[in-house]
């Protein structure tokens, strides 16, 4: 495994399992098939809904909590000082854990400064190791590193062969933060498990399109975190580390970049509604449910 240290000297695998879109089913199963695997990098979120899957799955492992490194995110509606504060302590419960390793804010929205302050008092109490955002543009993110007391270690944000972040990589290597990638394979979209420039690269090498595609992130010295819901496939992540691109693959690699996400911008105002919308949604449900409970 290849490890990254973070600006605050925390060591961080570069190759994790992340669970989302993983069903509440199916996640304690999957998890447990991800350690056993090899996985020692967990990446899950309030807003997956499946924390407590994931937390049933790490103690029922018997690996140590140690030796693994566990990351969720602060989703929208619990931002604000106090607010997130409550929502860390309910995912360390939820998470089995009285520790985790990283927690990011989830979306660049709302009272982004109130949660900020949070996370830097609860890393500050030694309840989380290492604090940082995801989704963040450069924009935002120089604008609390700026600001903020303590400056973000980890920027998560949409990577693959198609939105490459060549840009954003720069501005987070200024200001030493750590980028992850969140759909490291793009979601399979815009064809890239069939992409026949690809092809011929794993070829050559005797991998898959999938494996060139993360030797790729990590040469580019990217956090990955895949998703699968099938044993062989996380083995098949997980195995790329016996061989190297080339350079000129590297080159070929950073010539698919399209420059633009295959999923949505978050400098989108119909976007910024939608997230807002779905937040009061959420926010509407959580308080027809305290109602009945009161009935």
């Amino acid at each position: 495994m290849n490890y990254v240290i973070l600006s605050n000297g925390v060591k961080m695998p570069q190759l994790g399992y992340g669970v989302y879109q993983v069903s509440k089913d199916e996640c304690e199963r999957c998890v447990l098939d991800a350690l056993k695997s090899g996985y020692r990098h967990i990446d899950t979120a309030q807003s997956y809904f499946n924390e407590e899957e994931v937390g049933s799955a790490i103690v029922k492992s018997g690996v140590p909590r140690e030796k693994i490194f566990l990351t969720t995110k602060v989703w929208v509606e619990h931002y604000g000082y106090e607010q997130t504060k409550k929502s860390v302590y309910e995912s360390m419960r939820k998470l089995q854990t009285d520790y985790i390793d990283l927690v990011l804010l989830h979306q660049p929205f709302s009272d982004v400064y109130g949660a900020w302050r949070a996370l830097e008092d609860l890393y500050a109490d030694g309840k989380i190791r290492a604090i940082g955002i995801s989704n963040f543009y450069p924009d935002r993110m120089v604008d609390i590193c700026s600001f903020a007391r303590i400056k973000p270690m980890v920027n998560q944000v949409e990577t693959h062969p198609h939105n490459q972040q060549v840009e954003a990589q720069k501005w987070m290597e200024k200001y030493k933060v750590q980028i992850e990638a969140w759909a490291p394979f793009g979601e399979g979209r815009g064809g890239l498990f069939s992409d026949e420039t690809i092809r011929k690269i794993a070829q050559k090498y005797n991998k898959t399109i999938a494996q060139v595609i993360l030797r790729w992130e990590l040469q580019r010295g990217i956090v990955v975190i895949p998703k699968s819901v099938h044993i062989e496939r996380m083995k098949e992540n997980l195995d790329v580390f016996d061989f190297a691109l080339s350079d000129e693959d590297m080159k070929v690699m950073a010539s698919l970049d399209k420059k633009q996400s295959s999923f949505f911008s978050h400098t989108d105002p119909a976007m910024v509604e939608w997230f807002a919308k779905m937040v009061e949604e959420r926010k509407h449900n959580n308080d027809h449910k305290k109602e009945k409970k009161s009935w």
